[in-house]
């Protein structure tokens, strides 16, 4: 597949987003990006139409594009998002010893290769974070809610660059929390999990922890 100079700058400014280097509320302009990426405006205006489309910036004439910071609400539905899709996941494959000892073994692998990545390297840190979730939604094999977690996978990585900025104790609890959750999923404690899961997000996010649903999940 070719890319176009505006693909690159798309790609490349939403990455910046996406880990928190371009953090909310900071207004660039087209020079800046186009200097930045050594190219001419053209494609930087291009990618800036496409990356305000998808709500990641808001266009000022003249003035240049503000980052959409992450709003309270948006952060909340995230996590609420997250707690019911990862704990209907558990509850799912939570009789089934085998599916559980598997997955276990894969989230100690991402555990292994998540405590070797600084913290300081957000992107990588973050795409880790987000890697065991997204295994744990996997392993109940629903496709649709597979996808639909998925699709949530950039708002979790720019979260979570964005908490990351605030001080190492924030990746000290992603780890904690990471093992605490693995041992609930080694036991089969699918209830154990989501109230877990639940506070593990609020905590890591800084919003109100919401109630698991841990009894709507069953198969």
């Amino acid at each position: 597949m070719t890319y176009s100079a505006a693909d690159r700058v798309y790609a490349d400014v939403k990455e910046l987003i996406l880990t928190c280097e371009l953090p909310g509320g900071e207004l660039i302009s087209e020079g800046e990006v186009a200097q930045r990426c050594e190219v001419s405006r053209t494609p930087v205006r291009e990618a800036f139409l496409r990356l305000a489309a998808e709500g990641w910036m808001r266009l000022y004439p003249k003035r240049g594009a503000l980052i959409i910071p992450v709003g309270d609400q948006e952060a909340r539905d995230v996590v609420d998002a997250r707690v019911l899709v990862e704990s209907h996941a558990m509850h799912a494959v939570a009789d089934r010893p085998s599916v559980l000892a598997d997955l276990v073994e894969q989230l100690d692998e991402n555990r292994t290769a998540h405590r070797a990545v600084d913290p300081s390297d957000a992107a990588e840190f973050a795409r880790l974070d987000a890697q065991f979730h997204q295994l744990i939604v996997a392993t109940d094999g629903n496709a649709l809610l597979g996808d639909f977690y998925t699709s949530l996978g950039e708002r979790q990585r720019r979260m979570t660059a964005a908490r990351l900025h605030l001080g190492r104790e924030i990746a000290d609890r992603i780890h904690d929390d990471h093992a605490a959750l693995a041992a609930a999923i080694g036991d089969g404690d699918a209830d154990g999990f989501a109230d877990l899961l639940a506070t593990h997000l609020a905590g890591v996010h800084g919003v109100e922890r919401t109630n698991a649903n841990t009894s709507g999940g069953h198969r």
